[in-house]
């Protein structure tokens, strides 16, 4: 059986689709799963043996020979006996097509029906809802059932390499000591972000409470961002990596280890579940439910107001209320119950967060400091 799936382009999307690239491994463990996908969205597979090869696909590069024609051509001598479609685009379903693939699984929408062989009906309508659970759908209908939600990722040791040596090198405020995670980004819009200054006034009260600094991961256009939030801060246990070499691959190492993260609704939020780190994540003006996965060690914050959730990238009324009255104050408090959970739990794994003795005294300080 070899198998062709296109890949989500949201890097989060992509976590959230590996429960049904675990079904497919399963019902097919010999079989040739190949991605097609962002060359972004690699980095995120990498290491976790659900996919045998990548072929990338940038619709925006007019040159590259993963555009257009040159990449039909390519799919098509694959000889696919199945093509399964994670984006819901006419341009997915075109180039499934074209790939010439035996069954062409996707779900039905627009006029994309008519180049799937097995177009699965859309029931939701545009209600919210789980998209996991589409994603698992779409493996059923590929006779891979499965109600397993769990998410997978993996980092690799050059990535374990490189925040080994980050913190070798920052030791003085990194080094063995624990840390929290903050992710400040948001590829979607302006309106899912927290300002820097509260983000800035997060990580100071935790520095200023607990033994623990904080690292800010950001990606390329969210340096600027993760400097403000140091500046912010007002103190050296405040690191940001917005002057190292970014990747994903550095951005799940770092998530791995840390004692919690505290995220907007954005793609490294997934990056918790998977390793078991526990998450605050901050929602502006999505709706909780279309990024639900189960995951018990999450804490979901968001304020109540009139006009959201819109679903809006930029804020259609200009006040951007829904994450600008989110004080920081609040999401402390949040972090506290979360790490109060995680101390009062027996049992949890060394690699999924409580790594010492001295790391459950720190997460237990944090859970009673007001």
């Amino acid at each position: 059986m070899k198998i062709a799936v296109f890949l989500p382009n949201w890097v989060g999307d992509a976590v959230m689709a590996t429960p049904a690239l675990s079904a497919i491994r399963r019902r097919w463990p010999d079989g040739e799963v190949v991605a097609v996908l962002r060359p972004y969205v690699a980095d995120v597979l990498e290491g976790t043996g659900l996919v045998d090869r990548v072929i990338d696909w940038d619709p925006r590069d007019k040159t590259h020979e993963s555009s257009g024609w040159k990449l039909a051509r390519q799919l098509r001598r694959e000889r696919f006996d199945a093509a399964v479609l994670f984006p819901n685009s006419l341009r997915s379903g075109w180039m499934a097509w074209l790939s010439g693939a035996t069954r062409r699984i996707g779900f039905a929408r627009d006029a994309r029906r008519w180049l799937l062989t097995d177009p699965i009906p859309v029931t939701s309508r545009g209600v919210p809802h789980p998209v996991l659970d589409d994603y698992l759908r779409l493996a059923a209908e590929l006779d891979c059932p499965s109600g397993d939600h769990r998410m997978h990722l993996a980092t690799s040791a050059s990535d374990e390499a490189c925040w080994r040596e980050i913190r070798a090198r920052r030791g003085d405020v990194l080094g063995p000591r624990p840390y929290i995670c903050i992710n400040p980004g948001g590829a979607f819009g302006a309106a899912k972000h927290w300002p820097s200054q509260s983000f800035g006034e997060l990580a100071g009260r935790i520095v200023s409470s607990t033994d623990q600094s904080v690292v800010v991961v950001c990606g390329p256009s969210e340096r600027e961002e993760a400097r403000e939030i140091c500046r912010w801060a007002e103190d050296s246990r405040v690191v940001s990596l917005a002057d190292e070499a970014s990747s994903l691959g550095l951005t799940k190492a770092v998530i791995r280890h840390a004692t919690a993260l505290v995220s907007t609704d954005s793609g490294p939020r997934h990056f918790a579940a998977p390793f078991g780190v526990p998450v605050v994540t901050l929602f502006g003006p999505t709706h909780v439910a279309w990024s639900e996965t189960g995951y018990e060690r999450e804490v979901r914050v968001q304020l109540d107001v009139e006009c959201g959730p819109c679903q809006q990238r930029i804020c259609p009324l200009g006040h951007h209320r829904c994450m600008t009255e989110l004080s920081a104050d609040r999401v402390f408090r949040e972090l506290q119950t979360l790490m109060q959970q995680q101390t009062s739990k027996s049992g949890l794994p060394v690699e999924h967060g409580v790594q010492s003795a001295h790391e459950i005294a720190t997460m237990a300080r944090l859970s009673t400091l007001n």
